[in-house]
């Protein structure tokens, strides 16, 4: 079944595209929701102005998600964790955590755009991580984990040395 849809629908398409669908999902979603009705020639020409305006907001979006990926990418998140002698976390490091530390560095990311290939991170060191703005925006981020008992020690051996 062809609607017109009346608004952008995520995975269908983007507003004033004609789409080919079952009729079920037209008949008990689409249509009773207001995101479609049936195309003729008014809507269509009614929805063309509208369309055009969306086009031009998603292609600055576009660019302003580009321009977050690029400032994002090599970037470096250090992250102090409670680990043993071994260098194995008390706990693990998630998505939520580095996303967090973005945010701290000035860079507008949510946690789902974070993506961990092999779950939390459980170990100290080094670690690349992607951040997904968009299915095919993506960047790449360094994660330092440092241990917090060491950080302490550091901190106070500096303060010692710098106080004689």
């Amino acid at each position: 079944m062809k609607l017109l849809l009346v608004e952008d629908v995520e995975m269908l398409g983007w507003l004033g595209d004609i789409v080919d669908v079952k009729s079920g999902y037209a008949r008990n979603y689409l249509v009773p929701q207001g995101l479609a009705v049936v195309p003729t020639k008014k809507s269509i020409e009614s929805l063309a102005e509208e369309k055009a305006g969306r086009a031009k907001s998603r292609q600055l979006e576009y660019e302003q998600k580009e321009q977050l990926a690029s400032s994002i990418e090599g970037a470096e998140v250090v992250l102090a964790a409670k680990a043993n002698d071994l260098g194995h976390l008390f706990g693990s490091v998630a998505e939520c955590d580095v996303a967090e530390n973005l945010r701290q560095q000035g860079f507008a990311v949510q946690d789902a755009m974070v993506r961990m290939p092999d779950g939390h991170i459980k170990d100290l060191g080094t670690h690349e991580l992607t951040v997904r703005i968009t299915p095919d925006l993506k960047a790449v981020v360094r994660v330092v984990v440092v241990s917090q008992d060491k950080t302490v020690d550091a901190i106070e051996e500096q303060t010692n040395t710098e106080q004689q």
